[in-house]
């Protein structure tokens, strides 16, 4: 169970580094416009908040990762949980489909890293 949890692990931390790509480096692009549904100017605008809010998503990346390569499910448990809080309040306050895309497989995951 053990390895299955740090996969589910790992591909949550590759998730993040993924949404810090599109939101530090591809936000005010035809593929950051597809992706969120932004219209050019607006991604313009909001490019530096976008840009900030991907480096967070790095920093939870960072933090599964670390958990991985030490093996500590403490801190694989507390990045999954900021994971999972962080993608409840993007799903009620910016769009539910990110209660499925964040926060479900983080949940997964915490419930394998309890059970293993």
């Amino acid at each position: 169970m053990s390895i299955v949890a740090d996969v589910v692990v790992g591909l949550v931390a590759l998730l993040h580094i993924y949404f810090l790509v599109l939101e530090m480096f591809l936000w005010d692009t035809p593929t950051g416009h597809r992706t969120f549904g932004l219209e050019p100017a607006f991604a313009t605008e909001t490019k530096t908040l976008a840009a900030n809010q991907g480096l967070y998503n790095g920093f939870l990346a960072a933090g599964l990762i670390w958990g991985l390569v030490s093996d500590r499910d403490d801190v694989k448990l507390f990045f999954l949980a900021c994971v999972i809080v962080a993608g409840a309040y993007g799903a009620v306050t910016v769009n539910r489909r990110i209660l499925v895309v964040q926060a479900l497989p983080a949940l997964v995951g915490f419930g394998l890293v309890l059970a293993s």
